[in-house]
């Protein structure tokens, strides 16, 4: 359960609805500070509003509701819950929120990794003093944060910090309670009025066991009889992921300081969707930079930069599995990236901020290309292991893979570094309906480099291979064996137009072609191409003889 904030001191106590202060401790604390709250903002002391928000009165219905399903909270004084902007807390810490935000830069790399950059105005005294800011990721790898004063006012020297992720919700609240003391509130069936026992929390990892009076009792939070008060909540429980620094300041008043830090929780993918032309020749491309948040915290008018190349990291065994609650996806908008080498990465730099909400999916254009170049190609492959055995049956059928290649350069209408990502290519059909024809993963691709897709199979276009024959000429060790082997592969075409098909066959070791009925290219040392045209609504027979010593 989350502190309200910006709340207001008043009566009663603190349970399942917030936090309320009886009057008489209103009155001792108003006493101890001896000033009010517009006075202790105004010269930087604590503010009572900020140090202790409070909370409207719980209706019958929440209450009932808070009852059944967990354990209410109370806390009638203590460290309670957040503040907006830099408020001095008790205990001599300043906390800060995204209120004191002035510019955030957000740096996002493909393997669940980004770099953030806060920049906030603070107002810290000169000397030693705690600032905590809240609304840092929940991912945040604390070793990795540097805090640095922007203004040329004096140094800020970084003594000590600590990453809270311990958060405030109802089981944490009752396992920091186990050897204190809580009130049992339980309401009269008919009169509705209340009263309060007090018992000793003893255990609370599976269930809660308390002490009340001289009885035992042990059951759920929900199912005890009557709901959980408690006195204050502890210190070391955040509403949300805070890193408290301890500083020394070398001079006092509003400070311009800046906390960068790696985090987990923000990743980014690059997907790309074709739509080919009606004769199959050229392809309008649309690339979209898709955007993932959940690292526990928005960032609001971020500048928005995107590594894409793969950055080496140490292993982190420490790593938490991001949570895939809630999720979002906004709608696409209309900012484009610039795009720079980096290093021997590519960044790509959104042209105007943009704000990433928690658990939100966000799509951003990235490239709009028309009419780039492509060629299909329909590629049967062939299987080391048939050249240096006999295969029975008469024949094995072969697939026909699809595949759709492009040349990322400028001759294409394309030329740009394209970031790795899925590539989904679409068709329109004899009515201009837009139909899905296939997809394919394409890693990081510079410019002047070809982009290869496989898209599926063959329908019409079908392949059969069998062995025709086989001989073991010599051989008792490696590389004195020697064998000879013949083949056919017969190519069908169901098309009522003639196609081409790519053979490849590969072939191990040394090898030698004796006899074919077309002729092959050796394309690289263990791999024979036949490049064949099949006619329309007809087959072609291929036929070979190879000798092979491995």
């Amino acid at each position: 359960m989350g502190l309200p904030e910006n709340a207001a001191l008043s009566s009663a106590r603190f349970d399942a609805a917030g936090v309320r202060l009886r009057p008489a401790l209103l009155g001792a604390l108003m006493a101890a500070l001896s000033v009010g709250p517009a006075t202790a903002r105004a010269a930087d002391a604590p503010s009572p509003a900020a140090a202790i928000p409070a909370a409207p009165a719980a209706t019958p219905a929440a209450t009932s509701a808070a009852s059944a399903q967990t354990p209410a909270t109370s806390a009638a004084a203590g460290p309670a819950g957040p503040a907006d902007g830099p408020e001095a807390h008790a205990g001599g810490e300043i906390r800060s929120t995204l209120e004191d935000q002035q510019a955030v830069a957000v740096t996002i790399y493909n393997d669940d990794l980004a770099l953030v950059k806060d920049r906030r105005s603070v107002r810290l005294p000169a000397g030693r003093v705690h600032l905590a800011l809240r609304d840092v990721s929940a991912r945040i790898r604390p070793q990795t944060a540097l805090l640095r004063a922007t203004d040329a006012t004096g140094d800020v020297h970084v003594v000590e910090q600590n990453f809270d992720f311990d958060l405030l919700t109802p089981a944490s609240l009752l396992e920091k309670y186990v050897g204190r003391e809580v009130g049992i509130v339980r309401t009269h069936p008919t009169t509705g009025a209340e009263t309060e026992e007090t018992a000793t929390v003893l255990a609370a990892s599976d269930g809660v066991v308390l002490r009340i009076g001289d009885r035992i009792e042990t059951g759920r939070p929900g199912d005890l009889p009557g709901r959980l008060v408690y006195r204050d909540i502890p210190e070391n429980l955040r509403d949300r992921p805070t890193l408290v620094l301890t500083l020394d300041s070398s001079s006092g008043g509003e400070r311009a300081v800046e906390l960068s830090y790696l985090t987990g929780g923000l990743g980014w993918q690059a997907d790309y969707v074709g739509e080919l032309s009606a004769d199959e020749r050229t392809l309008d491309l649309t690339g979209w930079v898709t955007l993932e948040n959940r690292s526990g915290t928005g960032y609001r008018n971020a500048r928005l930069q995107l590594v894409a190349g793969d950055v080496n990291l140490v292993a982190d065994q420490r790593r938490r599995a991001m949570q895939a609650d809630n999720v979002m996806v906004s709608a696409a908008a209309p900012p484009s990236f610039a795009e720079e080498s980096l290093f021997e990465y590519h960044l790509y730099t959104l042209s105007e901020p943009t704000s990433i909400a928690d658990n939100q999916s966000k799509q951003v254009s990235l490239l709009n290309a028309s009419g780039v170049g492509v060629t299909k190609e329909l590629l049967i492959g062939g299987q080391q292991d048939v050249f240096r055995r006999a295969v029975g049956g008469v024949g094995r059928k072969l697939d026909v893979s699809v595949f759709l290649e492009m040349s990322n350069d400028r001759a294409s209408n394309l030329g740009m570094p394209l970031p790795k990502g899925v590539v989904r290519i679409y068709k329109r059909d004899a009515a201009g309906n837009t139909q899905f024809v296939g997809e394919d993963r394409i890693d990081h691709t510079p410019k002047n480099e070809t982009v290869r897709l496989m898209l599926g199979k063959a329908f019409d276009v079908t392949a059969e291979g069998r062995q025709t024959d086989f001989e073991k000429l010599s051989g008792t060790g490696p590389w004195q064996y020697q064998f000879e082997s013949a083949y056919e592969v017969e190519i069908r075409n169901a098309k009522s137009e003639p196609v081409t098909v790519t053979l490849q066959e590969r072939i191990p070791g040394d090898w030698t072609m004796l006899q074919e009925s077309a002729p092959h290219e050796k394309a690289s040392a263990g791999v024979a191409r036949w490049r064949l045209l099949v006619p329309a609504e007809g087959k072609i027979v291929l036929t070979y003889r190879v000798r092979v010593r491995v």
